[in-house]
């Protein structure tokens, strides 16, 4: 089987203890390759490598730097069809979503930010008759950026591109559920004549690499994706090192539908919302809330929807729903739909793990499931379940649905279903989130600030907030 390999000083490189972990196929149970079992002697190489690079590549012309990252981005298109083919097999997720959206999309995200390096403009103030003062941005150093599993390549790249763009080295770990695309992106980035530490990609465990590379003292700011738990203890370590922190966590998010919605597009977007890879977007709209008048309407036929979604393998071009990432993971979604029960709601359909014949057979599959009858104050309505299950409850008066929607103690992103303009916005303003959608989800302008609010994380992504995030702001003052 093949072993991958970490990308260290721009070799592909065995992991210093030469143990290697299991890569399982989550459509079929199995394991089909292994990733290196890393620890903090590969980051520390890592980080050596990241320091000797650091100064030629940020003082590299911006034209050079952004020329070999839209390298880079010209390679992912070219291989489109073999990455999306290894997204799929390694998380589990449809290869038409791969294909669609996350290769795609990880290509995006390298073009803009290698243009965006070559735009950014510098701040002056006159003092008149005193001094001017100019404001410079400079690369902060070594950044460490953590990716999650759900989106490999997509969320790969949304951190590692902002911070090569703006003349950062970097030292990044994947997650060891997902190595699978990293490691091709690590390929390519070699192909391209990306300079020798300039990335450096560690495999492994994140008690290992992942906390190696939080404590090292050498890198001074962490862009981390993942869960709000994990999150808490990455904060707690760099707090006290007074690193930079970007931290996106976890969302409980709600989709809020008002009886003047346009209903067929409300039910098709909301369908997407909910179950759109496999429910393991922390985007999605785990809580829908649908006015009095329009509930059961609204119920009825976003059961009918829902139950007709073709869940199975996820190489197949009709498949909707894929295989949840591993066995625990699947488990931890099937006890919260038992917990629901528990708890008083009704399973209206789904609830079940589902087995796919053939080569699948192991697979770890689940129905997308609907619960309806729960409080808003249930643990169900309250923790993130991050797998295809959602809620619909009614709601009777805009403050009432506002107060619904703020209940959680997350506040990533927020779905609002009208066509009354005037009510749309005084909702989206009193809404406790970091990104609003009305009439519409998922529909992302690179340029605009990505992250939540509470427990859904420190900090922002995207446009300038991700580029000021790898520098550092310096003020000169010139007497005249």
């Amino acid at each position: 089987m093949l072993k991958i390999s970490n990308y260290i000083n721009g070799q592909l490189v065995a992991p210093v203890s030469g143990s290697y972990l299991e890569n399982v196929n989550p459509a079929e149970g199995k394991v089909y390759s292994y990733l290196p079992d890393s620890d903090a002697r590969d980051v520390e190489a890592a980080v050596v490598a990241a320091q000797t690079a650091f100064q030629s590549w940020s003082q590299m012309p911006l034209a050079k730097r952004a020329a070999i990252l839209l390298k880079i981005a010209d390679l992912i298109d070219r291989d489109l069809d073999q990455l999306a083919l290894a997204e799929s097999v390694d998380q589990g997720k449809p290869v038409k979503l791969a294909k669609s959206v996350d290769i795609p999309r990880a290509s995006a995200n390298i073009r803009f930010f290698a243009t965006a390096s070559m735009h950014v403009a510098a701040e002056s103030h006159l003092m008149e008759g005193e001094a001017i003062n100019y404001t410079t941005r400079t690369p902060i150093g070594v950044a460490g950026c953590i990716s999650p599993w759900n989106l490999p390549l997509y969320l790969f790249t949304w951190k590692i591109a902002p911070a090569l763009a703006s003349g950062c080295t970097v030292v990044a770990k994947p997650s060891e559920l997902t190595p699978m695309t990293a490691f091709l992106f690590s390929k390519l980035c070699v192909e391209a004549g990306l300079p020798a530490g300039v990335l450096n990609i560690i495999h492994g465990l994140g008690k290992k690499v992942g906390q190696a590379i939080v404590e090292h003292p050498l890198i001074p700011a962490i862009s981390f994706t993942g869960g709000t738990v994990t999150g808490k203890t990455i904060a707690a370590t760099a707090a006290p090192m007074f690193k930079k922190l970007s931290l996106e966590l976890g969302g409980k998010n709600p989709n809020i539908i008002f009886a003047d919605c346009d209903f067929e597009e409300a039910i098709a977007t909301s369908i997407n919302s909910s179950f759109s890879n496999q429910g393991e977007i922390c985007l999605c709209g785990s809580r829908i809330l649908v006015e009095h008048s329009l509930y059961d309407r609204f119920v009825n036929e976003f059961i009918k929807r829902t139950q007709a979604l073709p869940v199975g393998d996820p190489l197949s071009e009709t498949t909707r729903l894929g295989a949840l990432i591993s066995e625990g993971h699947m488990q931890k979604v099937l006890s919260y739909i038992e917990l629901a029960k528990q708890e008083g709601g009704t399973i209206a359909c789904g609830g079940e793990r589902v087995k796919v014949a053939g080569r699948c057979e192991s697979g770890y599959f689940a129905a997308p499931t609907v619960i309806t009858g729960l409080p808003q104050t249930c643990r169900t309505n309250q923790e993130e379940i991050f797998g295809p299950v959602v809620t619909i409850m009614p709601f009777d008066a805009e403050e009432e649905v506002i107060a619904f929607a703020n209940s959680t103690a997350y506040g990533l992103s927020a779905t609002i279903w009208t066509n009354d303009l005037k009510r749309a916005h005084r909702v989206a303003h009193q809404l406790k989130s970091g990104i609003i959608w009305i009439n519409c989800w998922l529909l992302r302008d690179l340029r605009t600030p990505f992250g939540g609010m509470k427990q859904s994380g420190v900090g922002r992504e995207g446009g300038w907030e991700a580029m000021r995030f790898f520098t550092e702001a310096k003020n000169v003052c010139v007497k005249l």
